[in-house]
């Protein structure tokens, strides 16, 4: 029984040392070489070698024939993105939306692209005098509010472009404005959007708020939520550069950062390249 016992905890060390291979693997810009590898993890190379043989058996590595140089297997891109798969954006956005609340106190919200649109799943009230309406599940304009500017800025749905259409054609009814207008004029608010890479909206939505959007990126390049503030006119400041605006590329960053967005998985093609973004 002893000996048993001695074996299995030989076997978990064992693991945990040819684990120390594969994080220099992971942490490397291109493939490698054997002794390199083994210089790293502190690893003699013939003893490096026989893990390396059984992790090509299993795909998590493989070798260049013509180098003889290392890298990470297709199995161990498969393992990185089942994980990046289960992550949940709203359960990693809510200690990011407190600390960005408590930063820049205005209310903060996080918006996914739902059934019906953009939607508020989760939503941090700064206390402020005047009271944001907005609760979770609520569903927000494209072409009005923030989030949904954001939204029509970067997210890619078939769904998405026949709501911007209706909403589109409303406004031109409403304003009795050429629909070839009022496309333009949002095409041109789109590009500044997608320059800065954040979103506002001064008092279109509601009288008296004005609010920031910023972008949410998962591992695979695309959007998947928005980071929204809310503000009083007046007290709020709308200016690209301001603070506030720094403050929440940043909370966007971080986020986007916790569900992969630009990691190394990405460098095999998966990802997307950064964000274009001006405000500084």
């Amino acid at each position: 029984m002893a000996t048993r016992v001695a074996s299995e905890r030989q076997g978990i060390q064992s693991i945990e040392v040819g684990f120390s291979l594969l994080r220099v693997l992971s942490t490397a810009k291109r493939p490698m070489m054997l002794r390199d590898i083994a210089k790293e993890s502190g690893m003699p190379a013939a003893k490096a070698h026989r893990y390396m043989v059984s992790f090509m058996r299993i795909g998590i590595v493989e070798q260049d024939n013509a180098s003889g140089r290392y890298d990470l297997g297709n199995y161990a891109l498969d393992l990185g993105l089942s994980c990046l798969g289960r992550l949940d954006p709203v359960r990693l956005a809510s200690p990011i939306l407190e600390n960005l609340c408590e930063e820049i106190q205005e209310t903060v919200a996080l918006a996914v692209w739902g059934n019906h649109g953009a939607t508020i799943v989760r939503i941090i009230d700064a206390g402020g005098p005047i009271t944001i309406t907005l609760r979770a599940g609520t569903v927000l304009p494209l072409c009005k509010s923030a989030t949904g500017k954001a939204f029509a800025s970067f997210f890619r749905s078939p769904f998405l472009k026949r709501m911007l259409d209706d909403e589109l054609r409303e406004l031109s009814e409403s304003s009795k404005t050429a629909i070839t207008t009022v496309r333009r004029q949002f095409e041109k608010t789109l590009t500044e959007i997608r320059q800065q890479g954040i979103s506002r909206a001064t008092g279109s939505l509601t009288p008296g708020i004005n609010g920031f959007s910023a972008p949410v990126f998962d591992h695979t390049g695309g959007m998947v939520a928005a980071i929204t503030s809310l503000g009083s006119v007046g007290e709020f400041n709308v200016e690209w550069n301001s603070p506030l605006v720094k403050a929440m590329l940043v909370a966007a960053d971080d986020l986007s950062r916790r569900l992969g967005h630009g990691n190394a998985i990405a460098r095999n093609g998966s990802g997307a390249p950064e964000r274009n973004r001006t405000a500084t």
